[in-house]
């Protein structure tokens, strides 16, 4: 904020700063904002850059390029978010069914007849590896 204010009181003196232009005995000219003797001031006018209409053109596709370009970065970013995102949830899916299986029980599942079919301890086992496989695999 106090920046802000300096330069507010800053650019009036310095647009409105004179130029003087003088010649030394040597005959060499030397520009200057404190007057010499001799000096005669120099009128200082802003440079006016006009693009023809080829850069203009050549501005406007570099812009919509840089554009195009920023909305691509964010959707990929956008997409790679939400696949760490899914990750994440499969990993605590699978770290949730382990500790299931480290608890121990009886684990069945409901066949097309809704009756229930108790897993043997080898099934269990080689259920336990593959979320073993799973997780080093998948969620380190």
């Amino acid at each position: 904020m106090r920046y802000t204010l300096l330069y507010v009181l800053l650019i009036p003196s310095l647009a409105a700063a004179e130029i003087y232009r003088w010649t030394d005995a040597e005959g060499r000219v030397h520009f200057s904002e404190r007057p010499q003797a001799g000096a005669a001031p120099v009128q200082v006018r802003p440079q006016v850059v006009e693009r023809d209409a080829a850069t203009r053109e050549r501005e406007e596709r570099a812009a919509r390029y840089y554009d195009a370009r920023r909305d691509e970065q964010a959707q990929v970013a956008s997409r790679v978010a939400d696949a760490r995102e899914k990750r994440q949830k499969a990993c605590e899916n699978l770290r949730s069914q382990k500790e299931q299986l480290d608890r121990g029980g009886s684990f069945f599942r409901v066949d097309e007849r809704g009756e229930r079919q108790y897993y043997s301890d080898e099934q269990i086992e080689m259920f336990r590896r593959s979320l073993a496989e799973a997780l080093n695999r998948d969620c380190r």
